[in-house]
């Protein structure tokens, strides 16, 4: 249990939120485990791609139970998750079944459960079919909004041409605990020629992943995380963390390196430093960030620029330089870039101007670069967390913070973990299909929803 959990369950925490009239938040099943109840698989149509998916992540499932009249019927016991297939959806009147299988799922879901929806995205070629693409995303959001317990929503765009083996890391992920703070999020998926067969234990066995940011919070649970996932770690941060960056490598049996992101041969003392081990970056997490709020009409040049060039040139020129074939130690083919973007970026937050900038910037930036890097086989993303628990975060004030952690459909705050999750999915090997997306780890936050 997370010293947050710790707080929320403790008679001291449960009579304090008591008084102030807060609901006790629900415990989230994390890490690589399953729903505890059944599986139930609704094909809305001939399409056996959804099936074939749970044949290959080995999951049994049953089926649905159908809604037909006025009396919704239920599920005998509580369900671990719904997994509906609609690729076949292409007409208003077919989403019709889909309300038939949602309704007694969403009464009859377990805490903690999971509502998947698979279909096809917008094409552009028929008018009704794209209405009824963007319909589903309006209707996963509002489940997603009215589930209880920790369960979750999650829709998923499988473009034309996918294969079972390209949903595989994906439909694992939102299925499983690692998707906890994961909620009402919709991305793509596009073919990545993978023959990928089932979901990996430690997918990154034998790849060097680089981490900025890594001596506390959200990146040094980005760093164990992808350590547990099979990863050569290089953790990097300031000289000033050096303590706490050696601490987080001796851990997890990686390397530090104490380095300014911002200084002019960042990229390449990251390149050298993963040359000198004879290889090549699998995977480079840009997590540094800073922020330095004020009202824009108090925000200085100097206050502006610090934030701009930290959390989103540094990652640019750090790029540049390893993403150079001639680069020792630079990127590999097939590898993976993920930016740490925010909800704030996206909705914008008042007096945020230059951290917002910064971080719409990150969502920008690897929308942009997506497309000119698959044909070396490289993925850029970016996660957008919500209010998160952190150290900075705890030294909120408690009103504020309470209303920060329940502006969201889970009613709590994340974990550093959730955000760790999220990239160790984007950056496994079998998500080579999921590219220029941002995956908000934010519990469905009413900002930036």
């Amino acid at each position: 249990m997370s010293a947050l959990e710790k707080a929320y369950y403790s008679p001291v925490g449960r009579r304090v939120a008591a008084k102030a009239g807060l609901a006790e938040p629900p415990r989230l099943r994390r890490g690589r485990e399953f729903p505890h109840g059944p599986l139930v698989l609704a094909a809305l149509g001939p399409s056996t791609l959804v099936a074939d998916v749970l044949s290959l992540l080995g999951r049994p499932h049953e089926a649905p139970v159908i809604d037909t009249g006025d009396d919704a019927p239920g599920y005998g016991d509580r369900i671990g998750a719904l997994v509906v297939d609609a690729t076949d959806v292409r007409t208003v009147a077919e989403l019709e079944p889909l309300r038939a299988v949602l309704r007694p799922a969403v009464r009859g879901i377990e805490r903690s459960g999971r509502i998947v929806v698979v279909t096809r995205p917008a094409t552009g070629q028929d008018w009704e079919a794209d209405a009824v693409a963007r319909a589903l995303d309006g209707i996963n959001r509002t489940v997603a909004k009215e589930l209880r317990g920790g369960a979750t929503a999650t829709l998923i765009y499988a473009h034309e041409g996918v294969e079972a083996g390209d949903l595989v890391s994906t439909l694992g992920f939102v299925l499983q605990g690692r998707s906890a703070f994961v909620d009402g999020q919709t991305w793509h998926v596009r073919p990545a020629g993978a023959a990928t067969t089932r979901l990996e234990e430690r997918p990154l066995e034998g790849r060097v992943c680089v981490v900025t940011g890594a001596a506390r919070g959200i990146g040094a649970a980005i760093a164990r995380t992808l350590a547990r996932d099979g990863a050569s770690v290089v953790a990097v941060d300031i000289p000033a963390a050096g303590e706490s960056l050696a601490a987080v490598a001796n851990e997890i049996g990686g390397t530090a390196l104490q380095l300014d992101i911002t200084a002019d041969d960042a990229g390449a003392r990251i390149a050298e430093h993963v040359a000198a081990r004879g290889t090549r970056i699998h995977a480079m997490v840009h997590n540094a960030g800073i922020t330095r709020d004020k009202m824009l009409v108090n925000t200085d040049a100097a206050r502006w620029a610090s934030v701009l060039d930290v959390n989103l040139a540094a990652e640019m020129r750090i790029n540049a330089v390893l993403l150079d074939p001639a680069t020792d130690g630079g990127m590999a083919d097939d590898g993976r870039i993920v930016g740490v973007a925010s909800t704030s970026g996206l909705a914008g937050n008042k007096g945020q101007t230059n951290y917002a900038a910064s971080k719409a910037g990150v969502a920008g930036l690897v929308a942009a670069m997506a497309p000119d890097l698959a044909d070396r086989g490289i993925t850029a993303n970016a996660v957008a967390p919500g209010f998160i628990e952190t150290e900075m975060t705890a030294r909120i004030p408690f009103v504020q913070r309470e209303i920060f952690r329940r502006v969201n459909s889970l009613n709590q705050g994340g974990q550093p973990v959730d955000v760790a999750e999220t990239i160790g999915y984007l950056v496994d090997p079998a998500s080579q299909g999921v590219t220029g997306q941002v995956v908000r780890v934010c519990g469905q936050n009413m900002v930036g929803a």
